[in-house]
């Protein structure tokens, strides 16, 4: 999917998978589109579907920049954490509430903040703090149990159960994200076919379309609370006026869904690498015509020169013949 090369020699090569499905099936694919992996975070908007369709949305009022967040892997910004401690405060709870576990905000002007305060993060400063927010809802909204994390609970019942839905399989398995909720399974095509499902949603037909339809359109108006600034996610969305969606995941995953064209797409870089997962994800989106491959924006994910730390240009990264074609 990516090489990267200095002193005219290949220095790095990454390797992947890529699927882009319409809503029949496979239309592209590199690698195999039958590859199981984790979705990771890219899978927020699947996880977000019980929210809306349990009527939980509604019953808080929600607005498109709490379905974004929901839908987030955020920096830690203070729109971000203030978003997400308004929304628990509404719910009459408390940060101790949620189960997402603390770690240092990725956003620099949040962290050097902390620092100089000396303060210790957060749970709100978890770039899961408003996926999490969006399950304690569910969770109120359907008087269960608190700990929502655990496989047997309502929420994460109706979380596979979606899951399974949109992407027409069966889960191949499940493990424990980074912010302790279940992720499940599955394979990239089948991750391609549910992105392709968002994309042809279309409001007023029926509870799981209208909601995939909202959650697509707010993360693709609200680009900020779906990552932040300087961050892949939320630069590419701008870049494409809020007509796509884009969802990174960790351990180099990614997700498009475009409803102009009616398509979806998956990807997964095997070594996890950002720098290639985020290339290929530009590349496809070019490919697609949603993306014009000169933007600067395109230009800074998917061909950037590599330079030193004294600004001396290095090398430089390039898609491989044959990738995406």
């Amino acid at each position: 999917m990516l090489e990267v090369w200095r002193g005219g020699l290949l220095e790095s090569t990454h390797l992947g998978h890529a699927v882009i499905c319409d809503a029949k099936g496979v239309v592209e694919a590199w690698g195999n589109p039958d590859a199981i992996a984790f979705p990771r975070s890219s899978c927020k908007m699947v996880q977000a579907l019980p929210l809306l369709e349990t009527g939980a949305a509604a019953a808080r009022g929600l607005t498109d920049a709490h379905l974004a967040l929901a839908c987030a892997s955020h920096g830690g910004m203070g729109i971000h954490t203030s978003l997400a401690g308004r929304w628990i405060a509404d719910l009459g709870l408390l940060e101790s509430d949620l189960r997402c576990g603390a770690h240092d905000p990725y956003d620099k002007t949040e962290s050097n903040r902390l620092i100089r305060a000396d303060e210790k993060p957060c749970q709100l400063h978890n770039n899961c703090s408003g996926k999490h927010s969006g399950f304690l809802t569910v969770t109120q909204h359907l008087k269960a149990g608190p700990e929502y994390t655990e496989i047997d609970h309502p929420l994460q019942k109706a979380i596979r159960a979606a899951t399974e839905e949109v992407a027409d399989e069966t889960v191949a398995g499940w493990g424990i994200d980074g912010c302790s909720a279940p992720n499940f399974a599955m394979s990239l095509g089948g991750m391609a076919r549910a992105m392709a499902r968002f994309a042809t949603a279309r409001e007023g037909h029926g509870a799981r379309e209208s909601a995939m339809h909202r959650l697509t359109r707010a993360m693709a108006t609200n680009p900020e609370y779906v990552a932040g600034e300087g961050r892949a996610s939320t630069e590419l969305m701008r870049a494409m006026e809020g007509r796509v969606a884009v969802k990174s995941g960790a351990e180099g995953y990614f997700v498009a869904i475009l409803p102009e064209k009616g398509l979806g797409i998956a990807l997964k870089v095997l070594d996890g690498g950002d720098r290639a997962s985020e290339a290929a994800i530009v590349a496809l989106l070019a490919r697609t015509g949603v993306l014009d491959p000169k933007h600067p924006t395109a230009v800074e994910w998917m061909t950037p020169p590599q330079r030193n730390r004294r600004g001396t240009l290095t090398g430089f990264q390039r898609l491989p013949p044959g990738f995406p074609g």
